[in-house]
């Protein structure tokens, strides 16, 4: 792991299979440490250049094809080696990444993002292939696969004639973002939601209007009437009226001959006929028998 941590980039596997990728990283780092001229065949490096790249070349190469190449002391031999040995990679690895570039779908991904990922490490591999990847084909396929219900706004980025495929995509992670923050708002308030609120305000004003404090009536009063006495305090006592015998007040009036009584009222005990009304003493408001 310490032998790992040490390395400029990946080493080169024994299988071949990161060869690509790791012929870009070989030519780049030797670039940076002047050392390019070692591996150019039209070039003439001195001895301690030479050395330097043979070591440098070594230290990021799988173990056992250190052992293969233990005696190769000159880079250019041994560039050329593993150049033979694994360059076919780009004939391996060239149907696959075509099969991917041709069922690349903007519609089969969740995000922009991850589409985009996939697209750039898709056309890098064809690039390192020998096929190139242009603006417009990636453009192209963008607008071509998105989904069917996007499909008038692709036409109208199709319009905006995009040059540079960063253009297009910058744009789409925008409207994407855009898109996610309306979603949210509509999920924490629904439309029409504040209309209910409304409605629902109004209401509880109407139910409260015409009352101190705008309350409804009786609302944490105790429904009190009657002189400020409750509901339930006044149909007790009134109970109560009854059972001590204060409710007498008409036998008192029929007593002093308040009741004047203009109609014949009918006997006691005897029930009213149909349309027959009973009279109403005018000083108690008990109803006659």
């Amino acid at each position: 792991m310490s032998n790992l941590a040490k390395l400029e980039f990946v080493a080169l596997d024994v299988s071949g299979n990161n060869y690509l990728s790791w012929v870009l990283d070989a030519e780049l780092h030797l670039s940076a440490n002047g050392l390019k001229d070692t591996i150019d065949p039209e070039k003439i490096p001195t001895v301690e250049q030479n050395a330097k790249a043979i070591i440098f070349l070594r230290h990021h190469i799988h173990a056992d094809l250190k052992s293969e190449y233990l005696t190769i002391k000159n880079p250019l031999t041994l560039w050329n080696n593993l150049k033979d040995r694994f360059d076919h990679q780009k004939l391996v690895h060239l149907p696959s990444a075509r099969h991917d570039w041709i069922n690349l779908r903007l519609q089969d991904f969740k995000s922009i993002a991850q589409y985009n990922y996939t697209l750039f490490k898709i056309s890098s591999k064809l690039i390192l292939c020998g096929e190139n990847i242009t603006d417009a084909e990636m453009i192209e396929k963008t607008l071509s696969t998105s989904h069917s219900n996007t499909m008038i706004l692709a036409q109208q980025y199709r319009e905006l004639n995009f040059q540079k495929y960063g253009e297009l995509i910058s744009l789409l992670l925008m409207t994407e973002k855009d898109n996610k923050l309306l979603f949210k708002n509509h999920q924490i308030c629904p439309t029409g939601s504040a209309h209910e609120v409304h409605n629902t305000s109004l209401l509880k004003n109407e139910r409260g209007k015409g009352h101190r404090g705008g309350r409804g009536y009786g609302q944490n009063r105790g429904c009190r009437n009657f002189r400020g006495r409750s509901r339930n305090q006044y149909h007790f006592g009134h109970l109560k009226w009854q059972r001590d015998g204060y409710n007498s007040g008409h036998q008192k009036c029929q007593r002093d001959g308040y009741n004047k009584c203009q109609r014949e009222v009918p006997k006691k005990g005897k029930a009213p006929q149909e349309g027959e009304k009973r009279d109403i003493c005018h000083r108690c408001g008990t109803e006659e028998l």
